[in-house]
């Protein structure tokens, strides 16, 4: 089919959808040691990962979430498990505990979906790729968090990316699905997201503290510094202005993000986002786009500490990429 999407750096390039004969597989670590990170350079899943981010990311590019686009099935099936999802953290509040950060109740909250991922991913797919459920919803679980640590971070994050990969590898996800995917599903994502380190007071995982980026996201701000390609009036030095924001964060993830960072954080915001600070001074936001997809190889996807605990199956797959 034709419209399956494409998800090699090379748009011409129209794969078929996977046969229904695919042997799916339960995803496992293959990253145990530093050396084996080149191991995953040459993969097929960064290839087919990065091509994913970039396909989304021209797709994007200059538009507006509240612009028209088509909202297919799946995509409803995915705000409804993203809604259940929502709806578990309301029925388990936070315990009372010494501790500030790392809410325990977090882990009951985690155990549910641990329980019925399975389920909730079946309810997603079309019955004739059902084998791949169990697959599939490895990559749910690892979306939202650890539940021994109570952290959350940009591993977690790619996690989620790559079960909305792994949706379109099985043709549950189209191409002309792609606004949908970061508008919708992703946007409700990370408002669950947001939900979760809130009421549970997530730890940031392997955060750089002020040297980071953020504190527990990245790709919204690769595909929100997208969405403001090319724009009229809004430069890069204008996120910094809380009327801005304000203003326009209902159009715009990048601002989304910061609205978020202003509620968490005191003190000026030069101090506590330093290198969002820093980002602010790049004159446009094209050039800011580029160097924040260069910032993530080198600082989410080269780094073994968050790629440790990648899981490779039969759609992201640890073989070197087909000369």
């Amino acid at each position: 089919e034709a419209d399956s999407i494409v998800l090699c750096s090379s748009p011409e390039d129209d794969t078929p959808p996977i046969p229904v004969c695919q042997n799916f597989m339960v995803p496992k670590k293959e990253i145990s040691m530093f050396p084996d990170m080149g191991k995953w350079k040459r993969s097929q899943a960064y290839a087919d990962y990065m091509g994913f981010i970039l396909t989304l990311n021209e797709g994007v590019k200059g538009k507006k979430l509240t612009c028209e686009y088509k909202v297919s099935e799946t995509i409803e099936k995915l705000l409804v498990l993203l809604g259940t999802l929502d709806r578990w953290i309301d029925e388990t509040p936070p315990e009372d505990q010494p501790s500030r950060f790392g809410n325990k109740a977090y882990r009951t909250w985690y155990a549910k979906l641990d329980q019925e991922a399975e389920g909730l991913v079946a309810a997603v797919i079309p019955e004739d790729k059902a084998a791949a459920a169990p697959e599939i919803a490895v990559y749910l679980k690892e979306a939202v968090g650890n539940s021994t640590r109570i952290d959350y971070g940009t591993g977690h994050e790619a996690a989620f990316a790559i079960f909305l990969c792994c949706l379109c590898k099985i043709g549950a996800l189209r191409v002309d699905d792609q606004l949908a995917i970061i508008f919708k599903v992703f946007d409700r994502y990370l408002v669950v997201m947001r939900k979760l380190q809130k009421t549970y007071r997530m730890e940031p995982a392997g955060s750089q503290g002020v040297w980071g980026l953020d504190d527990f996201q990245f790709l919204p701000f690769i595909w929100g510094s997208s969405q403001f390609v090319d724009h009229p009036t809004l430069e890069p030095k204008h996120f910094v202005d809380e009327k801005v924001v304000n203003e326009n964060h209902h159009d715009y993830m990048f601002l989304e993000c910061i609205k978020f960072i202003n509620e968490m954080k005191t003190g000026p915001f030069a101090e506590h986002s330093n290198q969002l600070w820093n980002i602010s001074a790049v004159p446009t936001w094209s050039k800011v786009n580029q160097g924040l997809i260069r910032m993530y190889k080198a600082e989410c996807l080269e780094k073994f500490p968050v790629i440790q605990h990648f899981k490779f199956g039969s759609l992201i797959s640890i073989q070197p990429v087909k000369p």
